[in-house]
């Protein structure tokens, strides 16, 4: 694993611990190579007390069959370019291929894509959405948190056609989303008792939620002074009638997805699992309907998923290792 030192990396080495198919050989952090692991993650003492490696990518694809890379956007393409090369797996965490479009991607994150081919070969990695293309490839983008419950919230919608008006996306999230980096918007004296919207109109994952339902969307986040969990709030224009069951049906096979009948969903409910809670509720309009998303944006929204992908990736039942409850409280 590479960028094993941020929040992401070591939610994803807590679940990897718990896989019966997988031996963690490395961990892979340039700025703190050298230090042990569980200086940073003291949760995992005795469990894995590997030391911090810096990258070489090519030893990286004979050594591995996959790898995952939780780095920051604009660092994947050219490790991923030598990966692929020599035959590795990889999931990548990052943003570096989730949009499609080269020119999306360069619009979104102000800089040109260096592999568009790459771009053509990712399978997006949203298990729900994109299953059958994520067993057969090589590159598995994971996919982003806030798009991760936007478009479980909005997917049974969606496959019956567009709807007339954009879906309003309300989504609060905790502070862990914003990565272990400091900052001053994510120091304790500036969340604590806050709460805010951020990057309204302008977050880059607006255009990732409009990929996945095929149509615009208004989407507004928000910061949440708690560590973790996503809970999103959409509003959509259409009648109710008949929609709970829609949204059963559609998500009865799915073994992460729950749709809950007598109970709101909550970030408490599914912090520390790959589950996402739904529940469809009507507005009190008669043309609009209210569906609520909570998963946690480190489990479901990153680490889990990305376990997820590695299985189907692999052909192992895609329940393997991640079938432990959740944290409560």
């Amino acid at each position: 694993m590479a960028g094993a030192s941020g929040y992401t990396g070591g939610e994803l080495l807590r679940y990897l611990l718990g896989h019966p198919q997988v031996e963690i050989k490395s961990v892979l952090a340039n700025s703190q190579a050298g230090s042990k692991l569980t200086t940073l993650f003291p949760n995992l003492k005795g469990f894995l007390d590997l030391t911090l490696e810096t990258a070489d990518w090519e030893q990286l694809s004979q050594d591995n069959d996959l790898v995952f890379l939780c780095l920051p956007h604009g660092t994947s393409q050219e490790p991923v370019s030598i990966l692929i090369k020599n035959g590795c797996k990889v999931v990548d965490l990052g943003a570096d291929f989730r949009l499609q479009s080269p020119d999306l991607y360069e619009s979104t994150y102000g800089a040109e894509h260096l592999f568009p081919e790459l771009l053509e070969q990712a399978a997006y990695g949203l298990p729900e959405l994109n299953r059958d293309k994520i067993k057969n490839a090589n590159l598995v983008a994971n996919p982003g948190c806030y798009p991760t419950a936007s478009t479980l919230a909005l997917l049974p919608i969606l496959s019956k056609g567009p709807l007339a008006q954009p879906p309003i996306i309300d989504a609060k999230s905790g502070v862990s989303g914003a990565g272990r980096g400091a900052k001053v918007d994510s120091l304790y004296c500036e969340v604590n008792e806050n709460f805010r919207a951020y990057a309204v109109g302008t977050h880059r994952h607006q255009p990732e939620i409009e990929q996945n339902v095929g149509q615009p969307v208004m989407f507004t986040p928000h910061l949440v002074p708690m560590t973790r969990g996503i809970l999103a709030t959409v509003y959509v224009g259409l009648p109710t009638d008949g929609l709970l069951e829609h949204y059963q049906e559609f998500y009865s096979r799915e073994p992460f997805v729950e749709v809950l009948t007598d109970s709101l969903p909550s970030t408490k409910s599914v912090g520390g699992t790959n589950f996402c809670k739904l529940a469809v509720k009507a507005a009190g309009h008669p043309d609009y309907t209210i569906v609520i998303s909570a998963i946690d944006n480190l489990g479901k929204g990153a680490a889990g998923t990305a376990v997820h992908n590695m299985n189907l990736m692999f052909g192992l039942p895609e329940t393997t290792g991640l079938q432990a409850p959740g944290l409560f409280p």
